[in-house]
């Protein structure tokens, strides 16, 4: 054992731990894509999270269990009225430009959104255009990251899963179609938004959602650190978020700071768009060039 180069025990921890999340859900994509997406880079660091947490294997958790979101379900009604002037003002919107990584697909099927709040970046729009709802954040530390977050009347946000697991996922239901035709469902349950509602999820597992009524849905999302056991993971966790996070922050006005992920993000997709027209003329042409670079990537690091 003592033979084996250290690069092909790194490869195996990658491979193992990216099995490890392939196989926690009921929904899988396709093995190919499992072992392809960029997720695995950090699935080491999401097993970790994954071994120690407090919180259950489950899709969906009970808000029960989270006593400090209970501050913000009480004040729902606050929170409520704020987002509800920013959506009439039209400050919950896509993004002007390539520079919001995390949510960039949503965008195309009219998806929008207003920050609150990112892993330790404070928004002057967001304490000047809504300053109770920031306030009620502001008093719960294990809220890393929040927005408004609207899904319009006819949206679709394809089958997905986030790719850090050192958080979950907790929306409140502000104004909804209070209706089943405007749904989450999260490794194949199911569950729709009420107004003044709260339900928190596992987000690392596969979901979608859908809005099939006639009537927009505004939600509270947020970002809560997930509860683990160990204090080195914990610590690691919260390296992890001032770290990379933070780099995806990006803005919801001109002029506010953009994360350094972000900035790169604007150019990388000029690549990715020449990708998606190469696809489009010859499938074929696209995947041998994908699997070449993957394969190449691979035999560089590891050869």
């Amino acid at each position: 054992m003592s033979s084996i180069p250290l690069r092909y025990w790194v490869l195996l921890i990658f491979i193992a731990s990216a099995l490890y999340a392939h196989f926690r859900g009921k929904v899988r994509f396709g093995l190919a894509r499992a072992l392809t997406d960029f997720t695995v880079l950090i699935s080491p660091i999401n097993a970790l999270m994954y071994l120690f947490s407090r919180a259950p294997a489950t899709p969906y958790l009970d808000t029960r269990e989270f006593k400090e979101l209970e501050l913000l379900q009480r004040n729902w009604e606050v929170i409520r009225e704020e987002a509800l002037k920013l959506n009439e003002e039209g400050q919950i919107k896509a993004a002007a430009t390539y520079n919001d990584i995390g949510f960039n697909s949503f965008f195309r099927t009219g998806w929008k959104r207003f920050y609150l709040k990112w892993y330790g970046q404070d928004l002057a729009s967001a304490q000047a255009l809504c300053p109770k709802t920031v306030e009620l954040l502001r008093q719960i530390p294990s809220v890393k990251a929040a927005m408004f977050a609207s899904l319009p009347p006819g949206s679709r946000l394809q089958r997905h899963r986030d790719p850090y697991a050192g958080s979950l996922r907790y929306h409140l239901g502000l104004t909804t179609p209070n209706s089943p035709g405007c749904f989450i469902e999260v490794d194949g349950q199911r569950y729709h938004w009420k107004d003044g509602e709260a339900v928190m999820f596992d987000e690392t597992y596969i979901h979608y959602a859908e809005n099939s009524t006639d009537q927009q849905r505004v939600i509270l999302f947020c970002d809560v650190e997930r509860p683990v056991f160990f204090a080195p993971v914990r610590w690691l966790n919260r390296l992890f978020g001032r770290v990379v996070m933070t780099a995806a922050a990006t803005q919801n006005v001109e002029g506010e700071p953009v994360g350094g992920l972000n900035k790169f993000f604007f150019y990388a997709y000029k690549v990715r768009l020449w990708g998606k027209a190469l696809k489009a003329k010859s499938r074929p042409t696209y995947y041998i060039g994908k699997w070449a670079i993957i394969l190449g990537l691979l035999y560089w690091i590891f050869a």
